[in-house]
């Protein structure tokens, strides 16, 4: 009975929701990481430079569009 409910199909969708969130996590905190040591060079005040602001934006877009290139490249393997 308890493999049963382990193979159950509620259960893989839960656990791969689940995955799903955890990767969503760790790709922030990755990107958050990454951009802010790349972007932000003197100690922050209570708003970004713009040339912060724009440095972040871009960074955040190319680290999106790499991870969706990436993503789509291992779908077709």
């Amino acid at each position: 009975m308890e493999r049963d409910a382990a193979n159950s199909p509620e259960l893989q969708r839960l656990l791969e929701k689940e995955q799903e969130m955890l990767m969503a996590k760790q790709m922030v905190s990755k990107l958050t990481s990454v951009c802010w040591d790349k972007c932000v060079t003197s100690t922050p005040g209570s708003k970004f430079s713009s040339g912060e602001a724009t440095c972040l934006s871009n960074c955040a877009q190319r680290f999106l569009d790499m991870s969706m290139i990436l993503a789509r490249r291992f779908e077709m393997q």
